[in-house]
């Protein structure tokens, strides 16, 4: 993996490349958070994600992040972003504080029902298959609205948006299509049900610029920081 000082230096790029992309889209420049995605890379990636004071990591495997919080002392914001068996629902409860990909009304429940259990608030995304990707996990476009009225019903649910992954596609209008079709489900669903649904986690390393032309308000990014993965 890299060194701290190339971690930071990609970092301070990433970060400007995110500032001029909020200006062209006129923007707050804050509007928009970067998850450093941890996963497949060892534990080291998370502390130089906390010595840089970003907030939070993103692992999309619930055992290797169990192993990985167990070698940190310091705290930081865990947040799942793969997708999630259901057998596995329990322990992503206890061991992260947001799950970005709630695909269907069965793990929505079991999420909840642990939460419950533990006397917790769980917070989630919906995960939204926007670019009807069948290479990708998520809800289809259309039955998005069944499944947040079902989370808005759940007593131990905090839904607090969306999630999306754009399909492989050297055109990057493609990924921008699908990012634009999430914030148009988002800006529809939210004033229907009067309810706040302010985060789109929407981009990662090879087209976090589309995602903020479209409304992004988190951007997962792993490779670019990190260099290549340590291990799959």
């Amino acid at each position: 993996m890299v060194s701290y000082e190339e971690f930071h230096e990609n970092l301070e790029k990433i970060q400007e490349a995110i500032a001029h992309a909020c200006l062209e889209s006129d923007r707050p420049i804050n509007s928009v958070k970067i998850l450093p995605v941890t996963k497949s890379h060892p534990v080291e990636a998370v502390k130089y994600s906390h010595r840089a004071g970003l907030p939070s990591v993103g692992e999309s495997r619930v055992q290797e992040a169990i192993e990985k919080q167990a070698e940190v002392s310091f705290r930081i914001e865990w947040e799942f972003i793969g997708h999630l068996q259901s057998n596995k629902a329990a322990l992503a409860v206890e061991h992260f504080s947001r799950i970005q990909s709630i695909d269907s009304k069965k793990l929505l429940d079991r999420v909840n029902h642990f939460a419950k259990e533990k006397e917790k608030i769980m917070r989630v995304l919906l995960q939204v298959n926007a670019g009807d990707d069948p290479a990708k996990h998520g809800v289809a476009c259309d039955e998005v609205e069944p499944l947040l009225e079902n989370a808005l019903s759940l007593s131990n649910i905090k839904l607090e948006g969306f999630m999306t992954i754009a399909p492989l596609d050297d055109n990057p209008e493609v990924a921008k299509r699908t990012f634009m079709n999430l914030r148009e489900i988002r800006d529809k669903l939210q004033p229907k049900y009067a309810t706040a649904l302010p985060e789109l986690s929407m981009g990662m390393t090879g087209d976090f610029i589309q995602a903020i032309e479209a409304g992004s308000t988190l951007v997962r990014i792993g490779s670019a920081l990190f260099g290549e993965r340590s291990y799959s």
